[in-house]
């Protein structure tokens, strides 16, 4: 993840004094100073898997797309469907740049055909809200950055939805995965989606930013007796790589495509023109060259973020996200392979502290939910 500059101050969320409060370890994170643990990354993982886990992700940006033109204007950026979306759906897309490669990895929420509310990295918010402006150009759109106006707790795991049920009218049970529903928790409007970076069910909730402390804090203080705890951005990057979910800045970037990133689920080429498509269309017709796999390590050793892989003494691909798993209890990862050795079974090597050491293409997802 990249760090803002030395000279910036690191910006703070809403809840900086909350997470503090509850014994957050905080570290710079893109710019951002935030939890990279309380208790533990291991504690904390489980208490997701097994129970439930509140995060801050206020640090994530808000871009609000309106007017007469805001679906086919999102259409043209991005590569999955908008027009197949509904009022009070949500989708997952990459906003892409000509070439094919990831201007960044979004939400797009609709409110109506003409009112989209669009959930965008943290790091990447002015690049993509300059973007979305660029793009806008001829088309009857407004493109507002509204991340100052929304703060954003994560409640994740199993017993999510029993807890959240008890600080809301809104009937959680009918909003299904990657659905959302406006009304209040807690007492304050806010927008609660079924969405998550996790793989387990839980919920994202966006509220006023003067109201998110008092939330947090009384999340945590209900959720207590059932062992509901703070969780940090070292639990977050776990859980999220069990489930295969990408990190923009290790997994996708502007370099690579949907297809080359296995999401090749998000791109929707019989929507009609989008920027990248001829790209992605040249891919498909030509095959590819290269794919995200996952692996698991078959030597001692944990493949990190930028090992290379090698083969022969040359360098043939690398290794974007590693760690060890704590549901799993194994080193996992994810890799850019030559098409040629992303067969699931097929062993490599990668550079761990300058030493080759073995790994193994596995299938995708790591963990699944029982559902």
């Amino acid at each position: 993840m990249s760090h803002a500059p030395s000279n910036e101050p690191l910006k703070r969320t809403p809840l900086f004094e909350a997470c503090q409060e509850a014994g957050g370890r905080m570290i710079d994170f893109g710019g951002w100073e935030l939890p990279v643990q309380f208790t533990g990354i291991l504690e904390e993982h489980a208490a997701v898997r097994e129970r439930a886990g509140l995060f801050d992700v206020s640090h994530m940006g808000e871009i609000l797309v309106r007017g007469p033109q805001a679906e086919p204007f999102l259409q043209k950026c991005t590569c999955n469907d908008v027009a197949k979306l509904s009022d009070g759906r949500i989708h997952y897309t990459g906003l892409l740049y000509p070439t094919g490669g990831f201007v960044d990895d979004i939400l797009i929420y609709r409110n109506s055909a003409t009112d989209f509310f669009v959930v965008v990295n943290a790091a990447n918010t002015p690049k993509d809200f300059a973007w979305f402006v660029e793009q806008s150009k001829g088309f009857d759109v407004e493109v507002v950055n509204a991340s100052a106006d929304y703060a954003q707790l994560a409640l994740q795991g199993p017993l999510a939805e029993k807890l959240l049920q008890t600080l809301t009218p809104l009937n959680l049970a009918d909003i299904k995965y990657y659905r959302f529903a406006k009304g209040e928790v807690c007492g304050v409007p806010a927008i609660v989606s079924r969405t998550g970076y996790t793989g387990e069910d839980g919920f994202e909730v966006y509220v006023a930013p003067a109201e998110a402390p008092a939330i947090y804090r009384r999340i945590l203080a209900d959720g207590k007796p059932l062992g509901v705890v703070p969780i940090g951005l070292g639990a977050r990057d776990t859980l999220r790589l069990e489930s295969k979910m990408a990190l923009y800045g290790n997994d996708i970037d502007q370099d690579h495509t949907p297809l080359e990133a296995d999401l090749g689920w998000i791109v929707r080429l019989e929507k009609g023109d989008f920027n990248g498509r001829d790209v992605l269309v040249a891919q498909k017709e030509k095959g590819l060259t290269r794919k995200l796999v996952g692996f698991e390590m078959v030597d001692r050793g944990i493949a990190r973020h930028e090992y290379p892989v090698v083969e022969g003494g040359a360098t043939v691909g690398v290794v974007t996200s590693g760690t060890h798993s704590p549901t799993l209890k194994k080193a996992i990862g994810l890799a850019y392979l030559p098409l040629r050795m992303c067969d699931v079974g097929t062993e490599f090597s990668v550079l761990v502290r300058e030493k080759a050491t073995k790994a193994r293409v596995v299938a995708t997802p790591f963990y699944k939910r029982a559902k």
